[in-house]
């Protein structure tokens, strides 16, 4: 668990479930990421029950979907540098051209 601080990060990692040749991607790649991310952050919160439907325009013209988990996580300390080196790394693993990982500045209550 992580040290109470009022002030946290909430960082959401959105992983597709096929690659961008519509392939399904093997679960091992997702129990790799969720480790390592459980290793670096001491924990995670996984919206993995049912996937995640994930709607985006392409070219302007029709909406393309995407079936998605959602990996979350909670630090004190955002590293932007380290968060884009671990995206590119997860572009490469998940043979994306883009994945998404958001942060957003939260109060604990």
């Amino acid at each position: 668990m992580f040290a109470w601080n009022p002030a946290m990060h909430l960082i959401h990692v959105f992983l597709p479930l096929y690659d961008n040749d519509a392939q399904a991607l093997p679960k091992s790649v997702f129990n790799e990421v969720r480790d390592e991310l459980i290793h670096k952050f001491g924990g995670l919160t996984a919206h993995s029950r049912a996937p995640v439907d994930g709607l985006w325009q392409k070219d302007g013209s029709h909406a393309v979907r995407d079936d998605l988990v959602i990996y979350e996580v909670m630090t004190t300390e955002l590293d932007p540098s380290w968060w884009s080196e671990y995206r590119a790394s997860l572009e490469a693993r998940f043979r994306q051209t883009h994945i998404l990982i958001r942060a957003q500045q939260v109060e604990l209550l």
